[in-house]
C-alpha cells in the first residue's frame, strides 16, 4: 500500500534537565508534565532516545523511524541520512539557568573518541535582559591556562561571553566550546547526533542529586583552541519576492534562513530536499494538496521533498525558521 507524503506535524517530546524552566509552557502553551524543569522539547527527532510521532492526517500515529525506513527517498529527496537516520535533530532549549560547558565532537576525532560529531546553529526566540551566550575561547586563552583553569574551577574565564537579544543567531561548528547562559530560550537545529562532552559542570548536582558526569579527557581532545570569540551571525536582511531572508547557516550539512513575511502573503517552497519549518512570530498556514496545517510561534512542521509546490501564508506579520538538510 502506498502513501502519498504531506507536510508533518510530530508530538514534542520533552526532558528535564537541572538547568530547565516553565517557558515552553508560558510562551508556546505546551503541556508539559506538572512540577518538573523541562529543558528540552525535542521537536523533530529519529533518535535511540526518542523518536517523534506524527499528529496529523493519515498517517498520525506513525513515527518518524517508520518514514525514514519505508518512504526515505520521498522524504528525503536529494538530503543525505546521518547513518540511515532524519538528518537533522530540532529542539526548543530552556535555559532557566546555565548549561554545562561543553563541547562536541569534530568530524576527525569523533570515531577514534567513539562518540559522533555535532555541528548546530542557535536562534534565540526569547532571552531575559541578562542572557549570554559562552562561545568560543576569548582572545589570549591557551590550552595550558584551559587545563590548569579546569582543576581549580575558573575554567569559565577562557571563554567568549556574549549578551544576546531576541533574534540573534550563533553558528557552531563540531569543535566548538560552548553553553547556553541564563535566560535564553532558543530554537536549536543540529545535525542528527548526541555526543556531548561535559567540560564543567558549575560545582551543581544533576537531578539524581549526584554531581554530573565530566568528560575531561574527550573535550580537550575536541576543542578547537583556535577559535577566539566567535561572532554572532551578521543581521544582514535581503529581499526574497514578498518575503525578507535572512541566512542564519550553510554549512555541508544544512542551510538555515529566517524568512519575515507580511500579512496574506504567500511562498512557495518544496521538492528536491527535506525541508523543516518553525514558527517564533505570527501564524503560517502550510498548505498542500488536501493538508493544511496552521502552525504558531514554537509550533514546527516537515515539509517533505515530494510535496512540491507547498504553498505557505502568513497571518499577520510571520517570522519563521526554514531548515534545509543537505
Amino acid at each position: 500500500m502506498s502513501h502519498a507524503l504531506y507536510p508533518f506535524t510530530f508530538r514534542p517530546i520533552f526532558k528535564d534537565r537541572v538547568w530547565g524552566g516553565r517557558k515552553l509552557e508560558q510562551l508556546y502553551g505546551k503541556a508539559l508534565p506538572p512540577e518538573t524543569t523541562i529543558g528540552e522539547s525535542w521537536e523533530i527527532t529519529d533518535r535511540p532516545e526518542g523518536v517523534s510521532v506524527i499528529t496529523n492526517g493519515p498517517l498520525a500515529g506513525r513515527d518518524l523511524r517508520w518514514l525514514m525506513e519505508h518512504h526515505a527517498k520521498e522524504l528525503l529527496g536529494d538530503s543525505q541520512s546521518c547513518a540511515g537516520r532524519f538528518p537533522l535533530l530540532v529542539k526548543i532549549l530552556d535555559a532557566r539557568e546555565k548549561l554545562s560547558l561543553q563541547v562536541h565532537p569534530p568530524a576527525h576525532k569523533a570515531a577514534e573518541l567513539r562518540g559522533e560529531p555535532k555541528t548546530e546553529m542557535w536562534y534565540v526566540a526569547d532571552a531575559t535582559p541578562e542572557a549570554d551566550l559562552f562561545v568560543g575561547l576569548r582572545r589570549g586563552a591557551t590550552r595550558e591556562e584551559f587545563e590548569r583553569r579546569i582543576q581549580d574551577g575558573s575554567v569559565a574565564e577562557c571563554f567568549h561571553r556574549i549578551p544576546v537579544k531576541r533574534g540573534d543567531s550563533m553558528f557552531l561548528p563540531s569543535g566548538r566550546v560552548h553553553a547556553l547562559g541564563a535566560g535564553n530560550l532558543i530554537f536549536e537545529i543540529q545535525q542528527n547526533s548526541d555526543t556531548t562532552y561535559r567540560v564543567f559542570d558549575w560545582n551543581r548536582v544533576g537531578l539524581d542529586g549526584k554531581p554530573r558526569e565530566l568528560h575531561v579527557p574527550q573535550a580537550l581532545a575536541s576543542i578547537d583552541f583556535g577559535d577566539f570569540e566567535p561572532a554572532l551571525v551578521p543581521e544582514e536582511w535581503s529581499k526574497a519576492g514578498v518575503a525578507e531572508s535572512r541566512q542564519l547557516a550553510d554549512c555541508a550539512l544544512f542551510r538555515v534562513d529566517l524568512l519575515r513575511l507580511p500579512s496574506a502573503d504567500a511562498v512557495q517552497t518544496g521538492g528536491v530536499k527535506v525541508m523543516v519549518v518553525a514558527v517564533t512570530e505570527g501564524r503560517l498556514e502550510v498548505t498542500f494538496s488536501a493538508t493544511t496545517l496552521s502552525l504558531g510561534p514554537g509550533d514546527f512542521c516537515v515539509v517533505p521533498a515530494s510535496c512540491i509546490g507547498t504553498t505557505l501564508v502568513a497571518h499577520g506579520e510571520t517570522v519563521f525558521l526554514r531548515a534545509v538538510a543537505n
